[in-house]
């Protein structure tokens, strides 16, 4: 008789600090399944394997490792997920859960997206939990003593990769950015920044959480330099102005009748 597939689990663990996993995601870990992890190339080291190495989880003995090389080809990557898929769905088949580990949040710009999908294209009947976690810019915030917003504020999340021109223009309409995987284009981000004078009012993190955490408040040092793919800034720009709808709904909310 053949075995109904395991479940599909991603455990999103935070992005360093191990204390950050969540009751959860700890069961997850904890309860016999089996674990897959991501690696850039066979043989390499995985950062989200570290963070449970780090929190004393035993690793099981056929844990996996599921190759996501990083590359912007469509084709390769395309291929990587086929083949992680694949393995996946062969492991899933043999009953058990399968609990892939992710640094950060699983639904936040994660392998485990892409992963999941193709589970599914591959293997309809196989079902799939996500566990949340905490983002690395939210655990960035906290550790900076920063808030990304207050009261009727907001604040955008994307990839410093979208560039220069969409990142200028977004400082006009977000209190708060946040500009994730910056080491590609830092010198040009923080040449903008310089322009418009919000140095003072930005901070750098790397490798948040983790063991080598990186805090640079002065980022004009950053200059030139090579910085970590786990990397982030924070931008507040206090001279955004603000539209009229929003101060004239403050004035209708407060209008004596």
């Amino acid at each position: 008789m053949t075995p109904l597939p395991g479940r599909l689990i991603g455990a999103s663990l935070g992005p360093g600090d191990p204390g950050l996993i969540t009751r959860r995601a700890w069961a997850a870990l904890t309860n016999g399944a089996r674990w897959a992890y991501p690696v850039k190339k066979a043989e390499e080291s995985s950062y989200a394997l570290g963070i449970v190495e780090r929190g004393g989880i035993p690793v099981p003995p056929d844990a996996e490792a599921l190759v996501f090389p990083m590359t912007r080809d469509p084709v390769a990557l395309a291929r990587a997920w086929t083949r992680a898929a694949r393995r996946s769905v062969e492991l899933l088949r043999e009953g058990r859960d399968l609990v892939f580990l992710v640094e950060g949040d699983a639904s936040t710009f994660s392998t485990f997206g892409h992963l999941a999908r193709v589970v599914r294209e591959l293997a309809p009947e196989i079902e799939v939990d996500t566990i949340p976690g905490v983002s690395s810019f939210a655990a960035a915030a906290a550790a900076t003593g920063l808030t990304l917003a207050e009261e009727d504020e907001t604040f955008a999340v994307i990839p410093a990769a979208y560039g220069v021109p969409v990142i200028d223009r977004l400082l006009d309409e977000f209190d708060t950015l946040v500009l994730l995987k910056v080491k590609p284009l830092l010198d040009e981000v923080l040449a903008l920044l310089a322009r418009r004078g919000l140095t003072a009012t930005s901070c750098f993190i790397e490798k948040v959480g983790a063991p080598d955490e990186r805090v640079v408040r002065d980022v004009t040092r950053l200059a030139g330099e090579k910085v970590n793919y786990l990397s982030l800034l924070l931008v507040h720009n206090p001279q955004r102005v603000r539209g009229e709808l929003r101060r004239g709904c403050r004035k209708r909310e407060t209008a004596t009748p």
